[in-house]
């Protein structure tokens, strides 16, 4: 009886729908060519200041580069992983977008935009691959709506040969008919 639960437990186990299946195939490959933009761009761009840089760089510079090339390596994995490492895009595009509104939108509305400023805003385009190739439907699924991990430990538990899971430890029912 217990190898015939195992046996069905595993079929259904089979046949229960991993993340990848929520998002198709082609969907992937976008994914995967998405991260490889962003990876390789990063990677000639960012790589040679970290890797050839003459004298100490001044503090935000340092930390700067340091997290895009951190970044960059992040996304070479996405490349493997695409659905895992949606949090390395969805942090992309939420800092450029929490940086356009809360610098340069009250910049633009004061006419007080410096060159500076228009360089950093020139190479944002470059996101707008990342948010067309996002699987916006498998986000929200996964991180809007499905359940949260849990917050707290809950007390193991065993399926019974023949009843509802009980909790470890706990002894069985002694039936006084036997």
């Amino acid at each position: 009886m217990m190898g015939s639960r195992i046996v069905g437990a595993a079929r259904r186990e089979e046949h229960r729908p991993s993340a990848g299946d929520q998002v198709s195939l082609v969907r992937l490959y976008f994914l995967r060519v998405g991260y490889l933009i962003f990876a390789v761009g990063l990677a000639l761009t960012k790589w040679p200041l970290l890797f050839n840089h003459a004298q100490p760089w001044p503090l935000m510079d340092g930390v700067e580069t340091s997290m895009l090339v951190a970044l960059s390596l992040l996304a070479f994995l996405g490349i493997r992983y695409p659905l895992k490492m949606l949090p390395v895009l969805l942090f992309e595009c939420g800092w450029k977008l929490v940086w356009l509104l809360a610098v340069v939108l009250p910049l633009w509305t004061a006419d007080q935009i410096d060159p500076a400023t228009l360089r950093v805003v020139s190479t944002f385009p470059w996101v707008l691959i990342v948010v067309v190739v996002i699987p916006w439907g498998y986000v929200f699924r996964q991180y809007v709506t499905n359940r949260g991990d849990r917050w707290r430990s809950t007390p193991s538990r065993s399926i019974d040969e023949d009843g509802p899971p009980r909790s470890r430890g706990a002894q069985p029912e002694v039936d006084a008919g036997v």
